[in-house]
């Protein structure tokens, strides 16, 4: 199966429906009339996506005020989401994708550089969207460390 082409400015996001960590759906097109910064991780409880949703929690008034939602997306089952969420104070919705189709949608699924090892697997990703679904940044290969302040560069935002 080919991958998806990456996103690009000015298209127009696919929608979907994943289940969040309760267990409820949760529809992109729940949040039109709001920038959303959709975010796709390798797996909950591992280090690196640690810092980058605790990162996430810890900038999330300043992003809220700004006028933006926060998505995390991984493979992992809404029990081991609710889990991370519980242990991590997360206050924002994390989505299944076990199937990995948002993943493709969004091309943040395929082909990485592991170590010096190319392998097929999660893209560490982030997506923004403006109110209308549209997108305004995409950005690939994200590195979790350090990941917020670089987004709030990237997006024009104070501090």
């Amino acid at each position: 199966m080919t991958e998806n082409a990456r996103l690009t400015v000015g298209e127009t996001a696919p929608d979907f429906t994943l289940t969040d960590q309760d267990g409820s759906p949760v529809s992109l097109s729940d949040f039109r009339g709001k920038k959303v910064i959709v975010y796709f991780y390798p797996a909950a409880m591992t280090p690196g996506c640690t810092t980058e949703a605790c990162d996430f929690r810890d900038n999330l008034s300043s992003l809220t005020g700004e006028g933006y939602v926060v998505l995390g997306i991984s493979k992992d089952t809404p029990a081991k989401l609710k889990k991370f969420q519980e242990a991590e104070h997360l206050t924002f919705p994390l989505l299944s994708d076990p199937e990995l189709t948002v993943h493709r949608a969004y091309a943040a699924y395929g082909e990485k550089n592991n170590y010096g090892k190319i392998v097929q697997g999660v893209i560490r990703s982030t997506i923004v969207l403006d109110e209308n679904g549209v997108v305004t940044l995409p950005w690939y290969n994200v590195k979790a460390t350090g990941h917020v302040a670089g987004l709030r560069k990237k997006l024009g935002l104070a501090g």
